[in-house]
């Protein structure tokens, strides 16, 4: 039996979807509130409970061998930070204790390239770059490096732990959306008439999807690896948007100090009203800066070999056409 977290989300859906084709006897946790349409053609059992409940988390984890905990609260932007740290921290040491507890063979932590401090000099990032708390900017990148500290400690507990870390995917079914999803969509819509000046690496979901199962199969316990492909500035990838979609790539580039006035401005407004900013502050901080990496550890020690990005940002361009605003 396999327990997939987060199967209602971007990256944890094609991660269930890739295993029940490998023909996995599949578990997912779904919290009672969670939209199930993405998973009505998947072939699991659905158990219903919360990251915050350990109760439920450990019911779901009885009698698995395997768990992929992908589940976590991802925006750059929040209401409720404290709950971003309850779904994002203590659930994911609750999944651990649980996992602990069942004697789980292996456990594959979803951590983020986001726990990964970029280089001052936008040189790709690696497993081993420096990294600290202080480091990280905005809650989201917070909660995932101490989820990922809890991991790493469980796995000095025995546990059988494995960590990734996928850059920015990119692909169709990106619900909510990503906030890389939403850079795309956003350009879709007419609401990007200009870009900054940075870049993200970005991977087709897919391959971050059998990415995982390779970490589960290859990976060496207490490691991570980093799951990505191509680096690209953020007018490349625009561009290559505007070639899916026939849509004018923006020419304009915005200097950064306008971009954080924007950012400032958008965010503080959400503030009072409660709505998610149309330009999150801590989007634009982390843009000061590529979030470039080298991903040739999951290539060298997994076999990861992620296919070019274009192919997968003209799936992530069909679906968006396809679901409207």
């Amino acid at each position: 039996m396999v327990l997939v977290t987060g199967s209602t989300g971007f990256v944890g859906n094609h991660v269930a979807r890739f295993l029940a084709l490998r023909g996995e006897h599949l578990r997912l946790l779904v919290r009672p509130s969670s939209d199930r349409t993405a998973l009505a053609d998947i072939d699991a059992e659905v158990v219903l409970g919360d990251l915050r409940d350990s109760t439920s988390v450990a019911k779901a984890a009885r009698s698995c061998d395997t768990v992929y905990h992908v589940a976590a609260e991802y925006s750059l932007w929040t209401k409720n930070p404290g709950r971003m740290y309850d779904t994002n921290v203590e659930g994911t040491r609750n999944v651990l204790e649980a996992a602990l507890q069942a004697g789980v063979r292996r456990f594959v932590h979803t951590s983020s390239i986001g726990t990964i401090a970029p280089n001052k000099h936008g040189s790709p990032v690696t497993e081993e770059s420096p990294s600290s708390l202080e480091m990280m900017t905005g809650h989201y990148k917070r909660s995932k490096f101490l989820a990922e500290r809890e991991a790493e400690r469980y796995a000095s507990r025995g546990l059988n732990v494995v960590i990734v870390n996928p850059t920015a995917p990119i692909g169709e079914r990106d619900f909510k959306p990503t906030p890389t999803g939403k850079i795309v969509k956003d350009f879709l819509e007419g609401r990007m008439p200009a870009y900054v000046d940075t870049g993200l690496n970005l991977v087709d979901v897919r391959d971050v999807a059998r990415g995982h199962w390779l970490a589960a199969e290859k990976g060496r316990p207490g490691e991570r690896y980093i799951l990505g492909s191509e680096n690209l500035s953020l007018r490349q990838i625009l561009e290559l948007a505007g070639s899916a979609s026939g849509r004018q790539a923006p020419q304009l580039r915005l200097p950064y100090p306008a971009a954080w006035i924007a950012g400032a401005c958008s965010t503080g407004w959400a503030q009072l009203t409660g709505s998610s900013p149309r330009v999150p502050l801590d989007g634009v901080r982390m843009s000061r800066r590529p979030m470039f990496a080298d991903c040739s550890k999951a290539h060298r020690e997994l076999g990861f070999d992620p296919a070019p990005i274009q192919p997968a940002l003209a799936r992530a361009v069909k679906w968006f056409q396809r679901s409207g605003p």
